[in-house]
């Protein structure tokens, strides 16, 4: 199970301790901060807005009668990333990583430029996993400790003008199951959440507007969330909030497995026909010299 143990705090008062949330202040992010104060964690809430965050640390406090802390860092910026790192990573109250926070550009390949790079590989890579590696030790002492790295249906299928999007969140599929099979044997839980197309501002950025999208297909972000944490409260390792059939990642998992150990021979496969040329040649010769 992914949910924290009730702790007291100094003056007394009951917590989950501190779940720290990045992207908070719109779309998933928002929507996390909302049900884990609900919940009664403490926050720790990371944007680059810190009007939308100042807000929203006052409402949930008032709210929810927990704790929250703005933090205001753009994970694009090393620096920001850095900071955020020493923030968090000697913090005994923190409890949850929420790695929400994500750069999106969906477009023709030979179309994105430098900087739309960058920002894509850095926040939906470096940013997220230097913020795990940065709890991760902390968790592992306490034996306690959740992750929850928001990555995408596309880390699973590449559709035309996804590339290097597709390409970064199969980075956070493939880095938090990695994550998952470290962790076995100990209480702390990397949960991976892989939504399809949800109701964020994300889609502003992309080149694709969501009014352009089929609107049946398109999650909320509160529906979005709370499938994520229903599945975490289930002990999903992997949840696709609007996948009605889980046996289908169930059999993708067992594909994957059977694909590498199939890759175990030590030597080329059969259709590729290699060394027979070398076998022929020396048959001729052998033929030639009797």
């Amino acid at each position: 199970m992914g949910t924290a143990a009730q702790q007291t705090t100094a003056n007394g008062r009951a917590t989950k301790g501190t779940a720290v949330i990045t992207g908070a202040s719109s779309g998933l992010g928002a929507v996390f901060a909302d049900r884990l104060a609900s919940r009664g964690y403490d926050l720790i809430l990371v944007a680059r807005r810190a009007d939308r965050l100042s807000a929203l640390e006052t409402r949930l406090s008032s709210q929810c009668g927990i704790s929250a802390e703005a933090v205001v860092a753009d994970l694009t910026v090393k620096a920001d990333v850095d900071s955020l790192v020493e923030r968090i990573r000697n913090d005994n109250s923190i409890t949850m990583l929420v790695n929400d926070a994500g750069a999106a550009s969906m477009k023709p390949i030979v179309s994105i430029g430098d900087a739309e790079l960058d920002t894509m590989i850095y926040v939906n890579i470096t940013a997220l996993t230097r913020l795990t590696l940065a709890m991760l030790p902390g968790f592992k002492e306490r034996d306690h400790g959740t992750i929850i790295n928001i990555g995408s249906s596309l880390a699973v299928y590449t559709p035309p003008h996804t590339a290097i999007y597709s390409a970064t969140k199969a980075y956070v599929m493939n880095f938090t199951l990695g994550v998952q099979q470290e962790l076995i044997g100990t209480r702390v839980v990397a949960q991976l959440v892989l939504p399809a197309k949800t109701a964020t501002e994300i889609w502003k950025n992309t080149g694709v507007p969501l009014a352009s999208l089929n609107q049946s297909s398109v999650m909320t972000a509160e529906n979005c969330v709370d499938a994520a944490l229903s599945g975490l409260d289930q002990g999903e390792s992997a949840t696709f909030p609007s996948v009605e059939d889980y046996k289908l990642w169930l059999d993708f998992e067992d594909a994957r497995r059977k694909l590498f150990d199939a890759t175990q021979t030590g030597k080329p496969a059969s259709r590729y026909r290699v060394g027979l040329a070398e076998t022929h040649s020396s048959l001729g010769i052998a033929e030639r010299e009797n």
